[in-house]
């Protein structure tokens, strides 16, 4: 398979990296392992034995209506929640060849809806954000925009940082949820071979 090189003679990339079908299911299921692993898991609620007040109870038992103990029961305003939210890990496990495997699914259906282009280098002298976007319209880089730039310069990073839509990462830095929801996928030479190298 060749990759149309901007500025540059054709390259050949591997079947195996971005010829492969798309698997739907075993991208879903990466793409919300990685999300649920972004949460913090911290949420906490106090059960009735962990709220502040008495548990002495709160009237007799009989003559008064209904019958109710403690006020730190569920049921009375400021006591404790019955299924209290604690704590917890939302991590799921997916082993290195599944995220690998999703991962290759992503880039060839990219690849097979053309929303991948490469270039030679994307090279930015200074950081301005008025240079970095008129080379993105050059390239018809519309939309939600990640930039896939090896060994790339500060200046890069910096023209970047003002803009939304834009997203600039090495290979190592790559995730699924950034490629699913990427518009457009602008990736130099070098970080192509580097994206074969790992994943082929």
């Amino acid at each position: 398979m060749e990759f149309n090189v901007i500025g540059a003679k054709p390259m050949t990339v591997s079947d195996a990296v971005f010829g492969k079908e798309f698997r739907q299911d075993l991208v879903h299921q990466v793409v919300v392992a990685y999300r649920n692993a972004g949460r913090s898991g911290t949420k906490a609620q106090k059960t009735r034995s962990e709220v502040h007040g008495t548990t002495k109870k709160s009237k007799k038992q009989k003559g008064g209506g209904a019958r109710h103990g403690a006020l730190t029961a569920p049921i009375f305003t400021g006591g404790g929640v019955t299924f209290a939210a604690k704590p917890r890990s939302f991590a799921q496990k997916v082993n290195r060849k599944m995220f690998r495997g999703a991962m290759v699914s992503i880039l060839s259906e990219l690849n097979r809806q053309e929303r991948i282009s490469v270039v030679e280098s994307f090279g930015i002298d200074q950081p301005k954000t008025k240079s970095l976007v008129a080379k993105l319209a050059e390239l018809k880089a519309e939309g939600r925009v990640v930039l896939v730039a090896e060994n790339a310069p500060e200046a890069l990073f910096l023209a970047a940082r003002n803009i939304p839509y834009l997203h600039v990462v090495d290979v190592a830095a790559l995730d699924p949820v950034s490629l699913v929801a990427a518009d457009k996928v602008v990736v130099t030479v070098e970080s192509l071979k580097r994206i074969e190298e790992w994943l082929a």
